[in-house]
């Protein structure tokens, strides 16, 4: 990522994490489930729980953007904690396109080309870690 993209993103982010949780989780889970039906049984928790702690994860990693390399062992353990829940590599494409979504919905005016580039490269990186990270698991189980 850039530094240009970095700013964007730790920026942008500000804005939304100053919403709601529970107004935010329910735009990304409510799209989630609309464009992917089939992942609703992963999720146990009541939707504000999961709210929750899908933003604080998101907090910590924006927090942590100018570091990658500091939180890149944390991104994989948690790409191999959700082989747990069933994720497979095909799904994380799937929240992509959700946390777009919500992103574009929260940020409203403020949402554009640039924001959605940025945005688009800081989730490509993370969930590239996580996929690689379960594929390394997958690979040692077999």
């Amino acid at each position: 990522m850039t530094q240009r993209q970095i700013e964007l993103v730790k920026s942008t982010w500000s804005s939304v994490a100053a919403m709601d949780h529970v107004i935010v989780g329910g735009l990304f889970y409510g799209r989630l489930f609309e464009i992917a039906p089939q992942l609703k049984h992963m999720f146990h928790s009541p939707m504000p729980e999961q709210s929750k702690k899908l933003l604080a994860m998101i907090n910590y990693v924006i927090a942590k953007l100018d570091k990658l390399e500091d939180i890149v062992d944390e991104v994989a353990k948690l790409g191999r904690k959700h082989i747990q829940y069933g994720v497979q590599a095909e799904h994380y494409a799937i929240v992509g396109s959700a946390l777009l979504w919500t992103l574009e919905k929260g940020l409203g005016e403020n949402w554009n080309e640039e924001v959605k580039n940025a945005w688009t490269e800081c989730y490509n990186i993370l969930s590239d870690a996580m996929i690689a990270a379960t594929e390394v698991n997958n690979q040692k189980a077999a």
